[in-house]
């Protein structure tokens, strides 16, 4: 589903299942997966990865050198860069940095990433945070600057667990066994029945 007003450039890929919406502007070089939503005014560039079943919300802009992979969320107004240190009278395109958002991490509203940066998978960044360096797996990352306050499960809920040190703990919802160690987050999915 692509609506009347959006813009979907000639060589754009589009996967099955993929809606876009008012107003939207999808480059010629964007790969969008399957299943994926492109809320109000979004833009996507020319050298963007979208895997399948990601939702970006009003406002978004995906710039050149972003990889979001399968599952992630973007919430209303979030911003990614692709140049570290812009000014507008030195042109720095050959100078974009890379950024890569692992399946399943969600970031909220109004939330910054700078390029350059990982966000790990299952990693979930506050509304209105800023991030400025690598994300591990399943962390909550909050605040200006940044800073991984806890722990975020597949079901989306607060970890209670410490930052740093080892423990475990049962998710109540969907049985998941996770372990800390070192400050590395693991899961064991529970086997279906």
């Amino acid at each position: 589903m692509i609506h009347d007003s959006a813009i979907v450039d000639e060589g754009a890929e589009i996967g099955e299942g993929s809606r876009v919406w008012h107003f939207v502007h999808v480059c010629g070089g964007a790969r969008i997966g399957q299943g994926v939503s492109l809320g109000q005014n979004v833009f996507v560039g020319n050298d963007v990865r979208i895997g399948n079943n990601v939702k970006i919300q009003n406002n978004v802009s995906v710039y050149d050198g972003v990889t979001l992979e399968d599952d992630v969320f973007c919430g209303p107004s979030m911003v990614f860069t692709n140049v570290y240190n812009p000014r507008s009278a030195i042109a720095r395109k050959d100078e974009y940095r890379p950024t890569l958002v692992k399946r399943g991490a969600t970031i909220g509203a109004n939330a910054t990433v700078v390029c350059g940066s990982t966000i790990g998978a299952h990693a979930f960044v506050a509304a209105g945070a800023v991030v400025r360096s690598d994300v591990p797996d399943f962390a909550l990352i909050t605040g200006v600057p940044g800073q991984h306050k806890g722990w975020m499960s597949l079901y989306g809920e607060r970890i209670p667990l410490p930052v740093d040190g080892k423990g475990e703990w049962s998710c109540p919802h969907l049985g998941d066994r996770y372990t800390l160690r070192n400050g590395v987050l693991k899961v064991a999915k529970r086997k279906p029945n």
